[in-house]
């Protein structure tokens, strides 16, 4: 049996109870910086925000609510929120009015 498997269940063993990860927590430095970058993405502009703390539980949530306020997709990758577009002022908006601190960043 393989170590990565995602084995359900076992006919020797019946039901098999899957491990919980543990959290993550992510400590932000108190300033939310949101950019939008193109790299990597074939001309694709996405809106990233970094700097935002909390367990990646809490980060979903928040994208959640992002991508319903700005009608768009994304995604949490390695603590970082990626907002597909150009969404900087809406996202800007949302967050300052959760009381973060927030400055544009990049061009």
């Amino acid at each position: 049996m393989k170590k990565e498997s995602r084995l359900v269940y076992s006919t020797d063993r019946g039901r098999i109870k899957e491990t919980s990860k543990t959290e993550i927590r992510r400590e932000g430095d108190g300033v939310v910086r949101i950019q939008r970058e193109t790299k990597g993405r074939k001309g694709k502009g996405v809106t990233c925000v970094r700097g935002l703390g909390g367990t990646d539980a809490e980060l979903k949530l928040l994208l959640a609510e992002l991508k319903k306020r700005c009608g768009c997709g994304g995604a949490l990758k390695d603590g970082v929120i990626e907002i597909q577009g150009d969404k900087r002022s809406e996202v800007k908006a949302l967050l300052e009015a959760k009381g973060f601190t927030v400055k544009m960043a990049g061009g």
